[in-house]
């Protein structure tokens, strides 16, 4: 059995997440990443995605993320999301706005950056929804 560690999800309204777990896979910027106990120290952005935790007594969480930052250290992992929302509480008219709004930025974008950012955004959130079966 994996060693446990902690592990904290905020947001800006509440603290949703803190507990002991084995195994964090989160939607990191450049893919999902697995963090388990003794991973190096790191930190990261989060793209829009289904952060799944492992707690130490075997049950499973998932919590869709809209984005945010990501830091693991000796002393646990902390993910400070923009917006997070329990995948049970998710309904097919959420993520259909949330999608919405990503094609909204993806046209409005004034640069070449910015476009290929909110168009990045737009594909998780569109796997997002085939992932939940919406």
């Amino acid at each position: 059995m994996a060693d446990a560690f902690n592990f904290e999800l905020v947001s800006p309204e509440r603290l949703l997440l803190s507990e002991e777990v084995t195994q964090v896979v989160v939607p990191g910027a450049d893919g999902y990443l697995t963090v388990m106990s003794n991973h190096a120290p790191m930190m990261t952005t989060l793209a829009p995605g289904i952060v799944e935790t492992t707690g130490a007594g075997g049950q499973n969480e998932q919590i869709f993320v809209r984005g945010g930052f990501a830091d693991i250290s000796p002393a646990g992992f902390t993910l400070l999301a923009e917006e997070a929302t329990n995948v049970k509480d998710i309904d097919a008219a959420y993520i259909d706005q949330q999608i919405k709004d990503a094609e909204e930025d993806v046209a409005d974008a004034q640069n070449e950056d910015t476009k290929l950012a909110a168009a990045f955004r737009l594909s998780r959130l569109q796997e997002v929804k085939t992932a939940l079966g919406h």
